[in-house]
């Protein structure tokens, strides 16, 4: 039997390895199209080997017995974000091709909804696929939110620091870390901050549009989180803090 769990672990292992290996050719394809610089170049590297490392180190904890079609879905997507990653960081020198830059963010933001039915068709929704899933799409929204703020100023870098202010704050205020009910809202505005972005950062509507729906964007955000934090404060008078912090439903699988 133990040899058998060996046999698993290490399998599992090597889809996280094949993941990096598979971002690495990406990036040689992207830099061989557009003639990436250092930056991205940099940039996409750093994000694969964190990538890596983090999954593999989770997946070591968790002891998953197979990897899953659902987070190769997921990993799939990650591979799309680091691309989208190493484009956004070189375009601080050179404005990536805008077809190439849309059509990466596009294809990852339409594979947001493919992870979770195959998790819940298959069987094979865990905790770790549901982090897995939000780590990326939240990544992504910030990624996008650095893009777009190089042509409408740092106040888009609220849309994709939100999230990660919500999890700093959650370590000195722990009623913070309560599980939310389910919401239809939370997860419409979630999905929407992508498709926002991308509309805003592909630069084909007029700049005071673009503006528009990247205010939009962070409007609709600071309405979900401050309904959240809200709902968590009056519940916090009510029943006392949780020891364990749970998976928070951001975007739930």
């Amino acid at each position: 039997m133990a040899l058998n769990n060996s046999y698993d672990a290490r399998l599992v292992q090597q889809e996280t390895a094949v993941g990096a290996g598979v971002q690495v050719l990406l990036l040689v394809l992207l830099g061989t199209a557009i003639g990436m610089g250092p930056a991205g170049w940099l940039t996409g590297l750093a994000f694969a080997i964190a990538t890596w490392a983090v999954l593999s180190r989770a997946l070591h904890r968790s002891r998953l017995r197979s990897f899953g079609a659902a987070n190769r879905v997921t990993l799939g997507r990650a591979i799309l974000v680091g691309g989208v990653t190493a484009l956004v960081a070189d375009s601080f020198q050179d404005s990536p091709p805008v077809t190439l830059f849309v059509g990466l963010t596009a294809v990852a933001l339409i594979l947001d909804g493919v992870d979770g039915k195959v998790a819940r068709r298959t069987g094979t929704s865990t905790p770790l696929g549901a982090r897995f899933d939000m780590e990326v799409d939240a990544f992504l929204i910030l990624v996008l939110s650095v893009y777009v703020s190089m042509a409408m100023g740092p106040w888009v870098l609220l849309i994709g620091g939100m999230r990660y202010a919500f999890v700093a704050a959650a370590r000195v205020w722990p009623w913070l870390n309560a599980a939310l009910p389910p919401s239809t809202a939370r997860k419409a505005v979630a999905a929407l901050q992508g498709v926002l972005l991308l509309v805003a950062g592909a630069n084909l509507l007029p700049h005071l549009v673009n503006v528009g729906v990247a205010a939009l964007a962070l409007g609709l955000l600071v309405w979900s989180f401050g309904r959240d934090v809200l709902w968590l404060w009056r519940t916090s008078r009510v029943w006392p803090a949780p020891v364990e912090r749970p998976v928070r439903e951001l975007v739930a699988r």
